[in-house]
């Protein structure tokens, strides 16, 4: 038997000139034909023996469990970048300890919503943006997009920038410079795509124990009242003008759509068995690899807010000093660190920064690859998709800091976490409807308790964000030093925009799922296997296609 051409044609030759026949066979059925042997494997004990494997399923646990270590953390770097952490320093300096409880309760919804796309992706092999692609009609799938691409941009703003400022503490390298700096060095850092997912893994685990450190040793020596801490944590307290609005900032700054969409993908580079237990087993290690990631982010969230309240606080602190956490910033942040490191301590914030930015940036690299594949299908070679994806991200940050400066940069960070609030609702409504819809999870779709409560905490997050934008709004709008026609102007414009804005989210959220992603290939296996051929996807394990032969296809003997 030989395969001819691209592989499209089967051609048996009994050996005879004028009894050969031709079969002509599609190229999935050729896939079919070469995945039989890697198959054969995992359907039979006999061929497990000789070849000295051992089932994914009978595993011990603690190794199943370091198989799937890896895309939580990438996904726990979203909760560290700079605009967690500027927002966490301002927290800090203005109200001590007191917000702690808003940092515990986004995680905790954190943890709920990226397990929930942790599982959509391994029962559906697809990810977010795929289902979306699928799901919905060409207008508002192409919509969905452009909000999706809005989000990584916002989300890469403040990595950029931080990572640009980072670059100006240690070598004093102008932010524009430094902006154009961290594209360049993003693109290296992704050229490890081509040793394997888990070096890239690991390298942004240790970046991010880079940063953790730093905020440690100083939290070791500047010794918060952990009566204080604890209290902060578990009692719910918006005491001064600003504590509502630096609470809203907080939990924007937390919880990012872009996560949504790259959690879902990650996944997939995880081989998983297609069994019911094989996808809950995988669903459960998700869970406990993310819980434990997010854990840290949770410690590395309190050291910062603890840090900036414990010396903006002190009774020691200079004139100087004081003015600065006054108005604290990435750029001006290093004295916090000062008590312990001293003159050095400057440098060591800027590793902290710098490890925080760039390993985000990766991320949101990331993220723009999967939406761009999912929501178009479009083919291009990796290198290409990670240049159009930085390009894109760094346009806005570069165009600000040329023309603004440092200042310019810092306000950009707040201009880009209040359009993450908004973008949430486009990646949130979708995740929380398809993890609990029949046709795309089967029997793996969520709880009756599950979906009550991912419900509530989503529509809670929601509105608190859009309560957030418009009473920003308003305030500016009855505040502004425009002239009285432009603020009209602009209020004429906005305010139409803003309830298109909300029929939208009621549209996604009462929008009746048509598409049926789930197949039960574990009970239909068996039935398939008698009339079909065997074929391997690369993800979900082993898939079934039937076998057919073009009749018309096969010539006539003489």
């Amino acid at each position: 038997m030989e395969v001819s051409g691209e592989g499209r044609e089967i051609r048996r030759d009994g050996g005879h000139g004028r009894g050969s026949r031709r079969v002509a066979a599609t190229e999935d059925e050729i896939d079919g034909v070469h995945a039989a042997k890697a198959v054969s494997a995992e359907n039979t004990d006999v061929n497990e023996e000789k070849s000295g494997t051992q089932p994914q399923e009978q595993k011990p646990g603690w190794k199943r469990f370091l198989a799937h270590v890896g895309p939580g953390f990438l996904v726990s770097l979203a909760y560290l970048d700079p605009g967690n952490l500027e927002t966490d320093l301002q927290a800090g300096a203005n109200h001590k300890y007191e917000l702690l409880w808003v940092i515990l309760i986004g995680l905790a919804f954190a943890l709920i919503i990226q397990s929930l796309a942790a599982n959509l992706g391994v029962t559906t092999g697809k990810h977010l943006a795929e289902l979306c692609k699928a799901e919905y009609p060409r207008f508002v799938k192409y919509c969905l997009w452009v909000l999706a691409e809005l989000a990584v941009i916002a989300a890469d703003i403040p990595e950029v920038i931080g990572t640009a400022f980072a670059l100006n503490i240690l070598f004093h390298i102008p932010v524009w410079a430094g902006v154009l700096i961290t594209g360049l060095s993003t693109l290296l850092l992704l050229g490890l795509q081509r040793y394997g997912v888990r070096k890239l893994e690991l390298l942004i685990s240790i970046l991010v124990f880079v940063m953790a450190a730093c905020y440690f040793g100083e939290l070791s020596y500047v010794k918060p009242p952990a009566s204080e801490v604890m209290k902060g944590l578990f009692v719910p307290k918006l005491n001064g003008n600003s504590a509502t609005s630096d609470a809203i900032a907080l939990l924007g700054a937390l919880v990012m759509p872009h996560n949504l969409f790259l959690h879902s993908a990650l996944v997939l580079s995880r081989k998983t068995p297609p069994s019911v237990k094989g996808i809950n087993d995988a669903c459960r290690y998700f869970l406990m690899e993310s819980g434990f990631a997010l854990f840290v982010a949770l410690l590395i969230n309190i050291a910062v807010v603890s840090v900036s309240g414990t010396v903006c606080a002190a009774d020691s602190l200079s004139s100087g000093d004081s003015d600065r956490c006054s108005d604290l910033t990435l750029n001006s942040a290093s004295f916090l660190l000062k008590n312990v490191l001293g003159k050095s301590s400057s440098i060591v914030y800027g590793i902290a920064l710098l490890a925080s930015g760039q390993s985000s940036t990766i991320t949101g690299t990331y993220a723009g690859q999967y939406i761009m594949q999912g929501f178009l299908d479009i083919k291009m070679r990796m290198w290409l998709q990670n240049l159009m994806t930085r390009c894109i991200a760094i346009g806005p940050s570069l165009i600000v800091s040329i023309i603004g400066g440092s200042a310019g940069a810092g306000k950009l960070i707040i201009i880009a976490s209040m359009i993450l609030s908004f973008e949430l609702p486009f990646a949130l409504i979708p995740l929380l409807k398809f993890s609990s819809s029949q046709t795309k999870m089967g029997p793996h779709k969520n709880s009756i308790y599950i979906i009550v409560v991912s419900w509530i905490l989503g529509f809670c997050v929601i509105g608190i964000n859009i309560y957030f934008l418009s009473t920003s709004f308003v305030d500016w709008i009855i505040h502004s030093s425009l002239p009285k026609a432009l603020t009209v102007l602009i209020g004429i414009v906005v305010f139409p925009f803003m309830a298109i804005y909300i029929l939208a989210i009621i549209y996604l959220t009462f929008r009746k799922d048509t598409a049926v992603t789930f197949v039960d290939k574990s009970a239909s296996s068996q039935i398939e296997m008698e009339n079909g051929m065997p074929r391997s996807d690369g993800n979900r394990g082993t898939e079934v296609v039937p076998y057919r032969v073009d009749l018309a296809a096969i010539p006539l003997p003489d």
